[in-house]
């Protein structure tokens, strides 16, 4: 069964959805990823932080999490994450240093569109 909100990887309009999970570090860095574009740097690095955080590759279409759907799939791995909220903030760092590299490693005709 195929559920409206389930996507083939993390979705960054669920993003607004986690804002108030946690701490105000991480509140703050929702805040400012929400606005962004998808295809922005800081944006990709949120995308990407929560594709590893969920397990967004592993997730099968007739799965559990993928009948559940992406939103609830988020809530429930920000929510189930046992570390702190600076952890989450250098799980964040991190991703966006793996975007920075990527992306500098690409020629601008394949970023540019």
């Amino acid at each position: 069964m195929y559920h409206e909100d389930a996507e083939m990887l993390f979705p960054l309009r669920v993003s607004h959805s986690l804002r108030d999970l946690r701490g105000i570090s991480w509140r703050h860095l929702v805040d400012r990823v929400s606005r962004l574009e998808e295809d922005d740097p800081d944006a990709l690095a949120f995308a990407l932080m929560m594709i590893r955080l969920d397990g967004c590759m592993t997730c099968q279409a007739d799965s559990y999490r993928a009948m559940r759907g992406c939103t609830a799939c988020a809530r429930q791995a920000v929510l189930r994450f046992r570390g702190s909220d600076p952890e989450l903030v250098k799980l964040y760092d991190r991703a966006h240093k793996d975007i920075l590299v990527f992306l500098e490693d690409r020629p601008i005709s394949a970023t540019k569109r």
